[in-house]
């Protein structure tokens, strides 16, 4: 464990619940997301402000990114696209609480939203095309097709480890770097590093949220 103490995972044990830190800490960020989506929906105004006004500037910048990536068709997506980005990000960013663990430090939080990310790039593939998606699996070559039918599995099978794997080392490898710069310097020596931890949670929810659209997008186009 590189936290010595999480306080969330103390009180579970205090009521005999026990679960692994980043299934409870998952957990507090669903909690905290689906509050904020309430208050800021719970009164909406056509001059937004306070809560809505930030939020709706969140929503604005996801809705531009994937349809600047994926086109107009993107926006049907950008409820599962936008989940797992703001899921990320603050997953992410609660690696800066004191005695918290990011959910995303750990390969079954990541692995789970990989997976879901597989299964849907592919139900979103063959939604749209039918059998005729498997193109995408055997190339224009009909002669060619079995050999590139190996090499694309062996591709979209790499996609969730490397979407997981990513994003678990970088996590995880700040979460021990803090600790060491912690361990050895309490009081001003973590601060720089709590400050890449901020860089990191930005850039990789962007890497994963890009690659996702990426994945959604290769599925929606028509094989050549």
């Amino acid at each position: 464990m590189v936290h010595p103490f999480l306080v969330l995972e103390w009180l579970a044990e205090q009521v005999n619940l026990h679960l692994g830190p980043h299934v409870l800490y998952a957990w507090l960020v669903m909690a905290l997301l689906i509050v904020v989506a309430f208050v800021a929906t719970r009164k909406i105004r056509e001059i937004p402000s306070g809560i809505q006004n930030f939020m709706e500037a969140v929503v604005e910048v996801l809705e531009n990114f994937i349809e600047d990536n994926m086109g107009p068709k993107g926006k049907k997506y950008f409820p599962l696209i936008g989940t797992l980005a703001l899921f990320i990000l603050t997953c992410n960013l609660i690696a800066l609480m004191p005695s918290a663990f990011p959910p995303t430090a750990n390969p079954n939080t990541n692995a789970a939203m990989a997976l879901a990310v597989f299964g849907a790039t592919h139900f979103i593939g063959f939604r749209e095309h039918g059998i005729g998606y498997l193109k995408h699996f055997t190339g224009p070559m009909p002669a060619l097709a079995p050999f590139l039918f190996v090499i694309e599995l062996v591709g979209h099978v790499a996609r969730p480890v490397s979407l997981t794997l990513r994003l678990f080392g970088n996590m995880y490898g700040h979460e021990i770097v803090l600790m060491i710069f912690l361990a050895l310097v309490p009081l001003l020596g973590p601060l720089p590093m709590m400050f890449m931890g901020i860089l990191v949670a930005f850039i990789q929810t962007f890497v994963f949220t890009l690659l996702t659209t990426i994945y959604i997008a290769g599925a929606l186009e028509e094989a050549h």
